[in-house]
């Protein structure tokens, strides 16, 4: 389709890793076939939490993975930034000057385990008293807590392939750990996944599996840029995931977890919410629907339903 736009290249601000510049090549192709008179220009941008190697708790890590390209959209060096929606500030925690202008289609938002190479395939059910689980996730610390109380989370950090090649060679300083099923795909390492983990109890992040282009709110040509590669069923579910985290004033580093489903033929929104106890406790959840036309009202909804039911104080929260 030809592109009604005449108008300056495109910058957009991404991570240098393997797995940011696969997706981000995805979507280049994508914006290239709808608008192929535009320029897109791909700039690499080293955010915080590539940088500094601690867990991401200690190193203020609510937006530990943009808040660099915040700063260069902002600023006006880039029009557009792209990130993985689970790595996003809560919409309560966000520059209300950056608004998300295109959602790709969800991938897969499992969680899988994966084993050092050579392993013999095992789940988390198999492994023995004491085996340490590499988790960069509070929620994944949780779960683990919660399900399999004998194995012992240990926080780690850096890119996927690094993780897995720290993993291989037995630096990484873990017998094992949790990955996202999407990204290994992403990096066409999916046969690394010796577990696919049930998502109905093994609950996936807020925003896992989805791929946003945001841009500055006073930016209507790379607003109307972006808007017609936006998938909306995507956009539905990730509004209300977004919402109910935004509630609850939940973040990448909150233990808890809301997933929503869609229905289009029901033409409804169903809105999973869990607040995990991070000492391994009695989780608090909530399932939360309605229509389609209104999912951000559906997880506000979700988000206080946990807090009327005390997610507060699992979440630290005085109220």
């Amino acid at each position: 389709m030809t592109s009604t736009f005449t108008t300056r290249p495109v910058r957009l601000g991404t991570r240098p890793s393997p797995m940011a510049m696969e997706q981000t090549a995805h979507f280049a192709e994508l914006f290239r076939s709808r608008h192929p008179g535009i320029c897109l220009e791909i700039v690499t941008i080293v955010s915080e939490g590539d940088r500094h190697r601690d867990p991401l708790s200690q190193t203020d890590g609510k937006g530990a993975f943009t808040r660099s390209a915040d700063t260069r959209l902002l600023d006006g060096r880039v029009e557009a930034t792209i990130s993985c929606a689970k790595d996003l500030p809560s919409p309560h925690d966000r520059a209300p000057d950056i608004t998300v202008g295109a959602v790709l289609p969800r991938e897969d938002a499992r969680d899988v385990l994966v084993l050092p190479s050579g392993h013999s395939p095992a789940t988390l059910a198999d492994l023995p008293p004491g085996t340490r689980v590499g988790t960069s996730a509070p929620r994944r610390a949780a779960l683990l807590r919660t399900l399999y109380p004998e194995l012992e989370p240990v926080a780690i950090r850096g890119n996927a392939d690094s993780r897995l090649s720290g993993l291989d060679s037995g630096t990484l300083g873990v017998d094992v750990m949790i990955a996202a099923l999407a990204g290994l795909r992403r990096l066409g390492l999916a046969e690394r996944a010796s577990q696919i983990l049930d998502p109905t109890q093994w609950l996936p992040a807020s925003g896992a599996g989805v791929i946003v282009i945001e841009h500055r709110s006073d930016d209507p040509t790379t607003a109307n840029m972006l808007a017609p590669l936006t998938h909306h069923p995507t956009r539905i579910v990730l509004d209300a995931e977004r919402a109910a985290l935004a509630t609850l004033h939940g973040d990448c580093l909150t233990a808890a977890s809301v997933h929503a489903v869609h229905d289009p033929a029901a033409e409804s929104v169903t809105v999973h919410a869990v607040v995990l106890d991070p000492a391994g406790g009695t989780p608090i959840r909530t399932i939360a629907s309605g229509p389609d036309t209104h999912p951000a009202r559906t997880g506000r909804r979700a988000g206080k339903q946990l807090l009327n039911a005390g997610a507060a104080a699992l979440l630290g929260n005085p109220s």
